[in-house]
């Protein structure tokens, strides 16, 4: 590390008290204006610095990273996911790559309540009637949606989020099914129902909530040759990444009427998603919001800056993902 404080390029405005906590034990270059920056903006603001501390929105394919100046030594993300970084890449070129596990758990898990509900109850077709005063009158008829109470929620990636929202989604007196690499521990899995396979899972979600990590072998998991292994009129949900959906498979089923709805917060190109959702009266939208809160929102810039603490310290940073 060169004399003084060591620099860091920050790519997107950050909440106040970690923007504070930075200017205090660092060098920042701050984005104040929240400006995306283009491959050759990042590339040439990185000049000198010893850290960058990115988003999900910043994209460090092998290219970016081997264009990198040789003073930069830590990626530190903010964010859980780091499918947006190549970690190998960056470990050939000796960058530490670390990432902010566990403080998202609770709020993703709140999203991925509030987009079973709002999709499975047809919020936000009754919210735009309201909005537009074309709600005429009341009849048995009228919004009728589904249940979410008692039915069968199966979770694909049984980490810290999935293993919160089966705790919030018992409270529903839901029947709870997983996929997991491995199963969990007893104590973990609680009344949960393991399957070995993806396949083996599907029959039995009435509701499927995605929450595994995306790499290369979960792009497309859920493809039109699972959706159709899943009952009809189930719910999908999606708070992970928009990679694990086939758009193309989602939007035909939810057209067919081979699943009674979908909610998600996550899209393949964001946020250029796929046009075909925003027809759909059946898919409840939200813009990638899954850890915004005020606490997680503290919590996850404040994980990273120990990430940076910890490296610039000469110790292990706790959430070294390269």
């Amino acid at each position: 590390m060169r004399e003084g404080k060591p620099e860091v390029l920050v790519t997107r405005k950050l909440p106040p008290a970690v923007e504070a906590r930075l200017a205090q034990d660092y060098a920042p270059r701050f984005n104040p204006e929240d400006k995306l920056y283009s491959r050759d903006e990042l590339l040439s603001r990185a000049a000198g610095v010893d850290a960058i501390l990115p988003c999900h929105t910043e994209r460090f394919g092998a290219d970016v990273i081997e264009a990198l100046p040789a003073s930069v030594r830590i990626i530190a993300n903010f964010s859980v996911g780091y499918d947006h970084v190549d970690v190998a890449a960056a470990r050939d070129k000796g960058i530490t790559v670390t990432n902010t596990p566990d403080v998202l758990s609770d709020a993703t898990a709140e999203i991925a309540m509030l987009l079973m509900l709002g999709a499975a109850r047809r919020a936000s077709e009754g919210e735009r009637l309201v909005r537009a005063a074309e709600w005429r009158d009341w009849s048995p008829a009228f919004m009728v949606g589904i249940q979410m109470t008692g039915k069968r929620l199966g979770i694909i990636g049984m980490g810290r989020v999935g293993q919160v929202l089966a705790k919030r989604a018992r409270g529903f007196e839901m029947t709870v099914h997983y996929h997991n690499r491995r199963p969990l521990a007893a104590e973990a899995a609680a009344d949960a129902i393991f399957h070995d396979s993806v396949e083996d899972l599907l029959p039995h979600c009435d509701f499927l909530s995605l929450h595994c990590p995306a790499t290369e072998e979960t792009r497309h998991l859920l493809n039109a040759a699972r959706i159709a292994l899943l009952p009809d009129d189930a719910v999908v949900v999606n708070t992970a990444r928009g990679a694990i959906v086939d758009d193309d498979a989602l939007i035909a089923a939810l057209r067919s009427g081979k699943l009674a709805a979908a909610g998600l917060d996550v899209f393949n190109n964001e946020p250029d998603i796929h046009p075909g959702y925003r027809d759909l009266s059946n898919a409840f939208l939200l813009p990638h919001i899954g850890s915004a809160t005020r606490e997680t929102r503290d919590a996850m810039g404040f994980r990273a800056l120990d990430n940076l603490d910890a490296f610039f310290t000469g110790r292990e940073p706790d959430d070294r993902v390269a």
